[in-house]
């Protein structure tokens, strides 16, 4: 029997029970103290037609809020703009319109765009925290020409952004204002269950950028509380509001076909993969607040290229976005200070199951998945590497917390994955504590067993016995209106192993300590706000030996027209391979939008750098430009590339260049196209090498997509991708093809 059977049955006997548990009564919220005169929120039985203008006679019924205060840059002072709120709510409906007076409607910064993007526009945002408990709130945006966004946001600022759910919003742009309506059906979100009036928490917002990024809010915000949720306004209601069954199926069927050339450079062209397939996602909330989703023959693949990224002299492996939906959703409950779970690593599922949820102080986060392929990455002290198993494996993650009051929160963690001679366990506990609106202590404990498959263990020294071993992190922070400092530790075994996570480094104790004060000021003056900090940090493997020991020195500005400046300079001592480098480099951010549709920044560093391959000191320069140009409402251009020049004695060892163009056209707020070209180019001069390599490299991938979204749930895809390669012996060639088209529909029952 599989080792994954009892984590999944410990897992349903653990979820499934908790729905009949008793807690707090919501009027009393969940510890979070008494409430003292809550905004009541008036019900109707009308119809209200959402369509952007508020103007049925019903609406004058609603309760009606102003949003007086400016809390960023400006500290609670009084709002450069006026914006009315009007909220209401039927048995089925919370109805919310927002009225943004503009004196200029003209200079109103808004685009078409793709669901859950827009972050920079004129936006109203409504926060819920439905359960009252101060911990986790549903955050629902309307840009002005109304494209969507929806996330969970916790107390930490932490967001799951891939959560999507199904509600009604329409804008309207007039001679002085906007105004935009939403209608949030009760059984897209979660909420306990009550006969009577129910207290949430909730924060009005609207975003208002211009030269300055100007947030508005209905209540103040004490920058020396870290917890924003704790300062939100309560507000009573809701009665006879039911989250509903919560039953989606959705269909999807794909269709991929893939040509590739059978030798490279001169091979034909030739069907390499041709497939149409039908999968199935179920989601059913089996209590109103606990989640079911399950997947069958599932469409995993990513429709959205990743971001390039410079692999060259890297040493560990890098990081990279998940952006498959099935993982995305409920993210945010599997973050803990040690990053033991990452989804990237599982590469091509076949079936997956999933519960999230939360349940009074209970949050429970579990799923197992059976992935087709397995990817191994193999952590050292100085370097990490990888390879995958042609082989099947389970993976199974169980994520659980509990709130102790209004200030701790307790955890623990399990992941798995095995196949035929392969397994990792990795278990822990972890805490969260407030000690002060403004001081916060995190600790994380695990350990972990490991074995490897012998000729796999053999060939990258991993060891032939079962390795076991442990890792801790321990963080405090303390944040304030203008002082921020943090004391963070972390230790992590030589053995200890997460192949679910992302710990592409082991074998080290480290420790840092750093400071920041901030300096603000509100509109009119040269800046914003300006910050000077420094820390240091040392890390040692276990043994004792140095690995590397940092001090930092930084500066940040942001002022008129968005601009945001920071340098940091480092001085590095940092042994590798049993050899000390000194190292001093500098590296800066710079970004401006000197208007509402253009944005401007540049990223880079500069100095000493370890040639890691040949093992020797070298001079790095890295320039990472960006653009993204806003063409009217509906066109725009992303441009990023990176550069970077490595210099050694001797001369230039390598230059290697990514770049990323992405054009969007935007036909309405549902439906899209979209083209990638993405270029890499690597020349490596041979003769400073101490080993055999390529001496130049290049790769070109290009993407279109058209997609329309009737909802998160129906969609269509339809789109075309191609890869060519060059070599030194060749010139830049075509390697494969692919076409693909994905339709899906979402049933709510």
């Amino acid at each position: 029997m599989s080792r994954s059977v009892p984590v999944v049955l410990f897992v349903l006997g653990f979820v499934l029970p908790m729905s009949v548990f008793s807690f707090p009564d919501p009027l009393q919220g969940d510890g979070a103290g008494t409430r003292v005169d809550p905004y009541l929120i008036p019900q109707t039985s009308a119809e209200i037609t959402v369509d952007g203008v508020p103007d049925e006679a019903v609406w004058q019924d609603a309760l009606v809020l102003d949003l007086p205060y400016e809390v960023t840059p400006g500290e609670n002072v009084p709002a450069p703009v006026k914006t009315e709120v009007s909220l209401m709510y039927s048995e089925s409906h919370l109805y919310v319109a927002f009225r943004c007076h503009d004196p200029d409607p003209r200079a109103i910064r808004a685009f078409l765009r793709d669901r859950d993007s827009g972050w920079n526009d004129d936006r109203a945002v409504l926060v819920l925290d439905t359960f009252n408990d101060e911990r986790r709130s549903i955050v629902f945006g309307v840009n002005a020409l109304g494209v969507q966004t929806d996330y969970y946001e916790n107390s930490a600022g932490e967001s799951d952004i891939g959560w999507d759910t199904i509600w009604g919003s329409a804008t309207r742009i007039a001679e002085s204002s906007w105004t935009v309506e939403m209608a949030i059906p009760f059984r897209s979100i979660s909420f306990q269950r009550s006969e009577g009036p129910q207290i949430w928490g909730i924060v009005l917002t609207r975003l208002y950028p211009r030269s300055l990024r100007t947030w508005l809010a209905n209540s103040p915000d004490d920058r020396n509380n870290g917890c924003s949720l704790c300062q939100a306004a309560k507000f009573i209601g809701f009665e006879g509001a039911a989250p509903g069954r919560n039953i989606e199926i959705t269909p999807t069927v794909t269709a991929v076909r893939t040509d590739a050339r059978t030798a490279m450079p001169d091979g034909d062209l030739e069907k390499a993969n041709e497939e149409t397939e039908a999968g199935l996602t179920f989601r059913w909330g089996f209590t109103p607040n606990l989640t079911l989703t399950a997947t069958g023959n599932p469409d995993f693949s990513q429709v959205e290229a990743d971001a390039l990224q410079l692999d060259i002299n890297e040493p560990f492996a890098l990081f990279y976005e998940e952006r498959r939906p099935f993982f995305t959703e409920g993210i945010d409950f599997f973050d803990t200070e040690l990053d033991a779970v990452y989804t990237r690593t599982m590469r091509d599922p076949d079936w997956g199951a999933k519960v999230t949820g939360k349940e009074g102080r209970h949050t429970v986060g579990a799923y197992v998945v059976r992935d087709h392929l397995t990817n191994l990455v193999f952590p050292g002290s100085q370097s990490s590497g990888r390879t995958t198993l042609d082989v099947e494996s389970t993976a199974s993650v169980l994520r659980y917390k509990q709130d102790v009051g209004d200030r701790y929160t307790v955890g623990i963690l399990g992941t798995n994955r095995e196949t035929d001679d392969y397994f990792n366990y990795v278990a822990g506990v972890d805490g969260d504590v407030r000690v002060t609106d403004s001081d916060r202590v995190k600790v994380q404990v695990l350990g972990s067993r490991t074995r490897y498959p012998w000729d796999v263990a053999n060939e990258f020294g991993q060891g032939t016995d079962r390795l076991e071993s442990w890792a801790m992190k321990a963080a405090y922070r303390h944040a304030s209106r203008n002082f921020y400092w943090w004391v963070n530790y972390d230790d992590r075994g030589r053995d200890f192993r997460a192949d679910l996570g992302f710990i592409p480094q082991v074998d080290y104790q480290h420790a840092d300590v750093g400071f920041s004060h901030v300096w603000r000021a509100g509109a009119g003056h040269w800046y914003s706000s300006c910050e000077l900090s420094g820390s240091v940090e040392e890390a040692r493997d276990q043994d004792g030996n140095l690995l590397i020991r940092i001090a930092h020195g930084a500066m940040a500005y942001s002022g008129p027209m968005q601009s945001f400046i920071y340098l940091d300079g480092m001085r590095t001592r940092e042994m590798f391979a049993e050899e000390e480098f000194d190292q001093d480099r500098l590296y800066w951010i710079t970004s401006f939008r000197p208007s509402g549709g253009l944005y401007l920044g540049l990223e880079g560093y500069a100095g000493d750098r370890i040639d890691y391959s040949n093992i020797r000191p070298g001079e790095r320069i890295r320039l990472s430009p960006e653009i993204q140009w806003n063409i009217g409402r509906r066109v725009r251009l992303d441009l990023a590339h990176n550069y970077e020049r490595l210099e050694v004695d001797g001369g230039e060892l390598y230059t290697a260049q990514t770049s990323q163009l992405v054009a969007y056209c935007h036909f309405t707020a549902r439906s899209f196209a979209r083209a990638v070209l993405q270029y890499v180019n690597y020349d490596r001069n041979t003769d400073l090498y101490t080993f055999d390599i390529d001496s130049k490299s290049e790769h070109v991938f290009s993407q279109f997509l058209f997609s329309y979204k009737i909802n998160p749930r129906t969609v269509l895809f339809l789109g075309y991708s191609d890869n060519h390669m060059g070599t030194e012996l060749y010139g830049l060639t075509q390697a494969d093809r692919t076409v693909f088209a994905k339709i899906g529909y979402g049933w709510r029952l």
